[in-house]
């Protein structure tokens, strides 16, 4: 059974005050939930529509993912298995970069969708940036919307959850608990619910499923960046229940990853942090 839904306020992007909202939110709980933002509802339902075809064909398999590179398709069998997990996740997808492999049985909207996602998180970093503490600005190592600059490792990945059969693994789930490793994730509303957030108090919480909606949460290295003033909270995608495991899930996380080399802390920059979490994730039973 899903949890009641998290009591995270609805920012309108377009408001006055939405830019200290957007980061009251950011700290208290790391994630933000804006509507009336740029990224067009209309856009992204084209994008479910058509991945959603590209997946339950043959097509995908002409892109199996480069081991080196990291683009292209995922299937089932070598989907990620997170951290402190044993079991991979169930769900397939397609990690698109500007300069990866892109299928041509699909059209360019999701290339569109990374350019204007790119756009609207340099906007929100910045958000970020003006109402960050002073002493938490000051650590920063450069502007935030700057370590984006130039950057190619930011990843779009189209994912895809297929129907559950009653086959799966015991405690497989259609993603077990993680964080996002990178700065900034931009997720609009799945064409499913079922994503959920760990509170404060230890508890499971729905994020709300409005397609009006943008889900916006803090990745590991922002809360490194900050001095962990803005968290990076755990959360996972639980298995549907009655009819609803009959049904596809689809979903579009913009990972916003800046420059390797730009530097987080004093202890990492983006290179040294991301490849040590890629060490942990290796190991046996990570």
């Amino acid at each position: 059974m899903f949890s009641h839904a998290m009591h995270l306020p609805v920012i309108d992007f377009q408001n006055q005050g939405a830019p200290e909202a957007f980061c009251r939110s950011l700290h208290s709980t790391g994630f933000a939930v804006l509507t009336k933002h740029p990224l067009q509802p209309d856009l992204v339902a084209g994008i479910y529509a058509e991945w959603l075809d590209f997946f339950q064909g043959q097509a995908k398999h002409a892109y199996a993912h480069d081991a080196l590179r990291h683009d292209g398709y995922f299937s089932t069998a070598v989907s990620e298995t997170a951290k402190n997990h044993t079991q991979r996740d169930l769900k397939e997808f397609f990690h698109i970069y500007p300069w990866g492999r892109y299928p041509s049985e699909v059209s360019d909207a999701a290339r569109r969708y990374y350019a204007q996602g790119n756009a609207l998180a340099q906007t929100l970093l910045g958000w970020v940036q003006a109402h960050s503490p002073p002493a938490v600005r000051a650590g920063y190592s450069m502007p935030l919307p700057a370590m984006l600059d130039g950057s190619e490792h930011t990843l779009l990945r189209v994912l895809h959850y297929p129907p559950l059969t009653g086959h799966e693994n015991p405690g497989a789930l259609r993603a077990a608990a993680h964080g996002d490793i990178n700065l900034l994730t931009l997720l609009p509303a799945a064409t499913e619910p079922g994503l959920q957030v760990l509170a404060q108090d230890g508890s499971w919480k729905d994020v709300p499923c409005d397609f009006n909606y943008l889900i916006v949460n803090i990745g590991d290295m922002l809360a490194e960046a900050s001095g962990h003033h803005y968290p990076s909270t755990v959360h996972r995608v639980l298995n549907p229940v009655g009819l609803a495991r009959t049904k596809p899930r689809i979903s579009l996380p913009l990972f916003l990853h800046p420059r390797r080399e730009v530097v987080l802390s004093q202890r990492y920059t983006v290179g040294s942090y991301f490849d040590e979490r890629m060490q942990e994730l290796r190991r046996p039973g990570s």
